[in-house]
């Protein structure tokens, strides 16, 4: 995910009401653990970049075939075992879709997020070597389904690369909502310029334009976000971007369709930036990726849970 080029500049930043950190003790304490870590080996992630097509020199990802998609609006969440997220509906969003830099007109198409206009999708960004994000956020979401299911939860993704390309913005939000789904996530990573770094949670601005009202979602979605921001940074190690939110790991934005149509609590987390060689180094990394589907499972079991 980027805020240049065809994603969205950062929101000016609001004057905030009390500090807010992702070590006060209303997240994580054990979030503090996270910064020793970060100190002593310079671990972090952080999100913000243009987006773009894989590099040249990796092969192109095969399109996927024109089947029925598993994100269909017939479609009804998988039942799940028995546990303590038994009943809890989640819906995983991950960033982007593999093949959509072969469909640049159908992802260039406009579609309305109540703010304004926005392309359907972008191809999300990659790192130097061609790793892309949309690779990078159907990793994270496979882990992350197996962690949430393993405790009951019931657990539907957007999509898998299961389609030739999208969903564009407004139908993510459309699965989510139709799902009535407890919590929503959406994966990304970021492609800033190198020295950036740091994870950071996104969430939902005041937004009553058209067919968008966050109004209902803000508190639980803010909860929801502080909480995967206290638990990714414990699981992971990494500290909080360096470049947005004030060293918080928290950014509220009213320009992204998935947040504006959603009538449901939802979050976004750029887990790290694709474009700085520590992040890639964490981002590249089966065994963190782990980490990462952990910390975010653990937040939306802490939000569900509560």
């Amino acid at each position: 995910m980027s805020y240049v080029g065809s994603q969205n500049p950062p929101q000016p930043r609001r004057p905030r009401r009390r500090p807010l950190t992702v070590a006060v003790a209303a997240l994580v304490p054990g979030a503090l653990l996270g910064w020793v870590v970060y100190d002593a080996v310079g671990e972090g992630g952080t999100d913000q970049a243009s987006a773009q097509t894989p590099a040249a020199s990796t092969s192109a990802p095969p399109t996927a075939p024109p089947t029925a998609s598993s994100t269909s609006d017939d479609e009804k969440p998988s039942p799940a075992p028995s546990g303590p997220l038994k009943g809890k509906v989640v819906v995983i969003d991950p960033g982007h879709n593999p093949a959509n830099f072969q469909h640049t007109a159908e992802i260039n198409r406009k579609v309305n997020i109540g703010t304004n206009w926005k392309g359907c999708d972008t191809t999300g960004t990659s790192t130097n070597s061609g790793y892309t994000e949309a690779k990078f956020t159907l990793d994270v979401a496979h882990r992350l389904r197996t962690l949430l299911q393993q405790q009951g939860a019931t657990v539907k993704l957007t999509q898998d690369g299961d389609r030739p390309y999208g969903p564009c913005i407004d139908e993510r939000a459309k699965i989510g909502n139709k799902a009535e789904a407890d919590a929503v996530v959406s994966i990304h990573a970021d492609g800033s310029g190198a020295g950036n770094r740091g994870f950071h949670v996104i969430l939902p601005a005041k937004v009553k334009a058209g067919t968008a009202d966050t109004g209902p979602i803000i508190a639980p979605s803010r909860d929801l976000g502080e909480r995967i921001a206290g638990n990714f940074a414990r699981a992971t190690g990494t500290a909080p971007s360096n470049y947005v939110g004030d060293g918080t790991g928290l950014v509220t934005r009213k320009d992204l369709g998935g947040l504006n149509l959603s009538t449901v609590p939802k979050v976004f987390i750029e887990c790290g930036n694709m474009r700085d060689s520590e992040d890639v180094a964490l981002l590249t990394s089966g065994a963190w990726r782990q980490k990462a589907a952990r910390g975010i499972s653990e937040g939306l079991v802490s939000f569900l849970e509560a």
